[in-house]
Formats: C-alpha cells, structure tokens, sequence
C-alpha cells in the first residue's frame, strides 16, 4: 500500500508541475530597456517565431521557457532596434556609387576627389555628393570654370550636402539645354556677372536630372543591400525612407519577398500627381516588412541653401526670402484628397514661413480628424504663435541638423529669429511625442549622434560651448523613445515594434555600453555588437 501512495503522490506531483514551453531562443542576464509604457527595465526575454513572448527576470524567463539557444548577455545593454523616423536609404546606397564629397574643406578639395574618382573609375556621367560651402573658408557658392576646363565633355553633377543644391559642368548643363534665361517655378539658376555659375537649387536642379542616366536595376540592387549592412551595423531595424518612386517600392518590396533584403521600410512615396492617383486607388501595402501608407511632398528647400521659405528676408541675402517648392493650390488641393484616405501626408518644411502654410493647411483639410498622425519633416523653424498648432500634427525631427548647422545658422537668423529653430522640446511639449531620424546621407547615418545631438545640443567637436539652446534638448529618456516607439507610433506601427514587450517583434540590439548612463560626451562612441531582426543575428 505504501508503494502505491507514494507513487500515486509522485504522479500528482508531475502533473501540478508547469511544463516548461519550448521557444526558439532565449536572452538572459541583459540590461534590457523595454521603452513599454512604464520605461520598465527587466533581464531577460523569450523568443518564438519571430517575436517576443515574454519579457521579465532571468530566472522567471528559465523557469518557463527552454530553449537550445540560450544567450546570455552578461550584462550587456539591451534596446529595442532604432529606428530612423526619416532618412535616405537608397540613396545611400547609390552614394556610395558616386564621389564622396563629404567633409571637403575647399572647393580645390572637391576638384581632387572628383579627379581621383574619375581616374580609378572611367565612368561617362559623374555624380557626387556631400560638398557643403559653409564648411570652405571662401563660404560663397563653387562656380563651374575649373570643371569645365577638366571634364569638357564628361557631365558632373555634384549635389550639396543637403540635396538641395547641385553644381553641374557646362556638358551637364547642355544635357538639358540650361542657358542664363532658363526659369523654374520653385527652384533657382544661379548666376554672377551674367554668366552661369552651373549650380541649380531645388527645382533647377531638374533642369539636368531629368535628363540624367537612370541606374540600373543592379545598381538599385547593389544600392540597397550596400545601404542595409550599413545600417543593420549600426542598430538600425526600421528606416523611414523619404521619397520613393513606384519602381524603387517595388524593387524593395521584392528583395523582402526573397529574403535579400531583411531591412524593414516605411516608404514614403514620393509627390507626383501619377503616384497620388496610383496609391489612392492601389490603397496601403502593408507586410512584416514593408509599410507603404504615407505621401512626401516639399513645401520648402534647405537652410544652408538659402531655399528654405521665411517669413522676413535672410539676415545674410537682403531681399530673398527662399523658395516655395510645391505651389499652395496643388498642395492643398492633394492635402485634401489624402484627407479622404487612410494615407499619411509627410511634408518636408523648414522655414517658419513654410511650416506655417504646411500647419494650416493641414488643419484645414483635417478638421474634426485626430490622430492621424500627419507629419512636418524637419519642422525646422516655427513661429512662436505657430507651436499651438503642432498639437494635432505629429513633428519628425532630426537633432543632428541643429549642431552641425549652428556654424552659420545664426548668420540666416539674427537675433531674435534664431529662437524658434530647432525648438525640439517645445515641439515635444506640444503634440506629445517626437520621431526622431538622421536625414542620412545628408547627415551621418550613426543614431548615437542622433541621441548625443538630442541631449547635448553639440557637435562632436562640443561646439557650441554649452549647447545650442539647451532648454530644447531633450532627455535620454525622451530620446530613447523618439527613436523606437514614437517613430513606430509615427508609422502607425507602435502596435507592432518599437518596444521589447510580448507580442512584438523580435528586433532589438546588443550595445557595448549603457546608453543610459555612459558619460554624455561617450555616447557617441557607443558600438552595436549584434543587431538583431525577428529574433535572428542580422
């Protein structure tokens, strides 16, 4: 009788027991920032077809979960996968196709990397990208004669730092029959003494690129894969590409479909009233990876161009007041057909004056419409009356323009003028949540320069001493989640990603330090060690 008891108690006893679920991995022992709606930190989280499904202690996760992959972080920090609210990604790829003019201190060093480009690669159009005439001691735009004296019947096309400004040679010009009288409704041809300087801003730039050599389908290929390992090095899981053709959609949306290309993208089709018709009537494309909802339209060019729209003249160029991109009827007149769909409007606007048309005219065409999360790109510089109706508007930002601005900023807005530029707290305060990017290639791909430019309001270099405006900085904490879980609120993805909570997506990645607590001036020397997509080692 005894041995019956015991084994009939013995039996009781292994089927009150829990049974411990098989996943297909494990991560234990890690510093883990789940960015969840409490900040909650925790050690360890359960992984299984892709996604997380439980998230809390080592030894709670151990005593629920088994797995043959048990990776134990030894205390690593661990975050949610970044993601870039706004950036270029194919055209970072297809940079690194082309002349890389990035940091050239003189227009002299821009003629040498195009020479030495051209003597190891014999191509028959040239392309650049990254010259920035603020950085040059002779800061006034570059002129065409030395390039023309050089590559006589070679087109050169070298766009500035921020895409909107290009210098072409006289045989780039003749691509599209540009002459000293050529106008274009939003863009400029500038020119001295009389003559053609070959640089094009904004609109102008078309004049020549239309006429260009589209890359081919390798290319494109090679462009995005290039673009992805780049990123994947650096934490990126999410990129918000903005402005996409059809074509370039659907090339992504077929490398996913492979599995080649593993990146997740938010695509921002770019404004043409062939794409507002087509996606209005295709509707939203929505996978795991490829989320295709929004519209990007340019209300405005770029600061350190002069092209960005102001409301009073630039301090530094009497009279001029920048450029209207998109004129008010066609964007009002999209604005309100988007209003009618589930599509997002991006709009690119940097000047106060921009931004101000861009805030009325969505609140005109969005009355009695919440959350639907339209967005300013850049929102760069605001009126003080104007932050109230950032309430209903979501800003996409991206701190890296403040410090590497600051060196001529405050030459296009004296005095009082500078006070509502960059203003990323306010904005914060205003609508509740920010999404933060880089705008690569314009700048630096790196997040962790994204996040010290949020917090230190400085460059690398800690220029300006004491940072720039520092009562619109942010905290860590508010930067942490502009770059996962409000980017993927900003995207209409928060349900899915952006914070370690079960039920997500497996993305997340393992830093070599603690975003949270390193040294300010440490952070951006922070090193992704292993970036991880649906739970698996990118």
């Amino acid at each position: 009788m005894k041995r019956v008891f015991f084994l009939i108690i013995s039996m009781l006893l292994f089927s009150c027991s829990e049974e411990k679920q098989n996943v297909d991995s494990i991560v234990i022992n890690a510093n883990v920032y789940t960015i969840d709606g409490d900040f909650t930190k925790a050690e360890a989280f359960a992984i299984k077809d892709g996604k997380f499904v439980a998230v809390g202690t080592s030894e709670a996760i151990k005593k629920k979960y088994q797995s043959s992959t048990i990776i134990d972080a030894n205390g690593k920090t661990i975050t949610p996968g970044f993601i870039d609210a706004h950036c270029h990604f194919l055209r970072l790829g297809l940079d690194q196709q082309t002349v890389n003019l990035t940091g050239t201190t003189s227009f002299e060093e821009v003629v040498k990397e195009v020479l030495d480009f051209q003597n190891e690669r014999q191509v028959d159009y040239i392309l650049g990208r990254g010259w920035d005439q603020n950085d040059w001691e002779d800061n006034r735009f570059p002129n065409k004669k030395l390039l023309d004296k050089l590559f006589p019947n070679t087109p050169i096309a070298l766009s500035r730092v921020d895409g909107h400004a290009i210098l072409c040679n006289q045989a780039a010009l003749d691509l599209g029959n540009v002459t000293k009288n050529s106008k274009v409704e939003g863009g400029e041809v500038v020119i001295e003494n009389g003559e053609l300087t070959g640089v094009l801003i904004d609109n102008a730039e078309n004049l020549v690129m239309n006429y260009w050599p589209e890359p081919s389908r390798t290319d494109n290929v090679n462009a995005l894969l290039a673009a992805q390992k780049i990123c994947f090095d650096l934490g990126l899981t999410t990129i918000d590409d903005a402005g996409l053709s059809q074509d370039s959609i659907e090339l992504i949306d077929s490398l996913q479909t492979t599995g080649d290309l593993k990146m997740r993208v938010y695509a921002m089709v770019s404004f043409s009233e062939k794409n507002v018709d087509y996606y209005l009537k295709k509707g939203i494309t929505k996978t795991d990876r490829l989320n295709v909802r929004s519209f990007k339209f340019y209300a405005d060019g770029a600061l350190g161009s002069r092209g960005a729209m102001l409301r009073a003249p630039y301090s530094d160029k009497a009279g001029h007041f920048g450029l209207l991109v998109t004129d008010l009827q066609t964007f009002e007149t999209n604005a309100e057909r988007i209003a009618k769909s589930e599509f997002q409007m991006n709009t690119h606007a940097i000047g106060d004056s921009a931004n101000h048309a861009v805030l009325q005219t969505y609140s005109k065409v969005l009355t009695n419409q919440t959350d639907r999360r339209w967005r300013v790109e850049h929102a760069q510089i605001v009126s003080p009356e104007d932050f109230e109706m950032y309430k209903n508007i979501m800003p996409s930002i991206q701190p890296t323009h403040a410090t590497s601005d600051m060196y001529w900023a405050e030459d296009r807005l004296v005095n009082e003028r500078i006070k509502g530029a960059y203003a990323y707290k306010q904005l914060l305060e205003a609508y509740g949540k920010v999404a933060l990017g880089t705008d690569f290639p314009v700048e630096q791909v790196s997040p962790f320069l994204t996040f010290y430019a949020a917090v230190a309001r400085q460059d690398q270099k800690q220029f300006p001493d004491g940072g720039f405006q520092k009562e619109n900085g942010l905290t860590r904490e508010e930067t942490l989640k502009g770059m996962t879980i409000w980017a993927a609120f900003s995207n209409f993805e928060d349900h899915e990603k952006g914070s370690i909570e079960a039920g997500k997506f497996a993305d997340f990645i393992v830093l070599d330090q603690d975003i949270m607590e390193v040294s300010q001036n440490q952070i951006p020397n922070i090193k992704v060690e292993q970036t991880f997509v649906n739970g698996v080692a990118m």
